[in-house]
C-alpha cells in the first residue's frame, strides 16, 4: 500500500489499488480533515462510489441539495457529476473511493 498524500482538492489520499494491469476498478482511502470542505471537481468517464467509514458529512453530486452521510453510507457519482464533500464532524471524516474504470489523472477536472 502507498504512503497517504495531500491531493489538492483538499483531501488526503491512500491508493489501495489501482494498477494498469487491472484496468476495471480503483480503490482509494481518503480522509478528510475536520471542517474542510473539498473543491468543485469531475471526472470525466470515471463512476465514483463513496463508501464511508467513519465520521460524519455533507455530500454535493450534481445539482442536488447536500446529503448528510455517515459510517454504512454510500454514494455513487456518475461520469461528468460534479462532487464535493464536507467535514461535518469532530473527528475525520473517511470513505473509500473505489473508481470503474480505475481513477487517471488525465480524468480528473477542477469544476470551481
Amino acid at each position: 500500500m502507498a504512503d497517504e498524500y495531500y491531493f489538492e482538492e483538499g483531501c488526503f489520499i491512500t491508493e489501495w489499488h489501482n494498477r494498469a494491469d487491472d484496468p476495471a476498478v480503483s480503490v482509494a482511502r481518503a480522509r478528510v480533515p475536520v471542517g474542510v470542505t473539498t473543491r468543485w471537481h469531475v471526472l470525466a468517464g470515471i463512476t465514483e462510489r463513496y463508501l464511508i467509514e467513519s465520521g460524519e458529512g455533507e455530500v454535493w453530486v450534481g445539482d442536488a441539495p447536500a446529503r448528510r452521510v455517515a459510517a454504512g453510507d454510500t454514494v455513487v457519482i456518475l461520469p461528468g457529476q460534479r462532487q464535493r464533500i464536507r467535514n461535518a464532524a469532530a473527528v475525520d471524516l473517511i470513505f473509500l473511493a473505489v473508481c470503474s474504470p480505475r481513477f487517471d489523472i488525465a480524468a480528473y477536472r477542477d469544476d470551481a
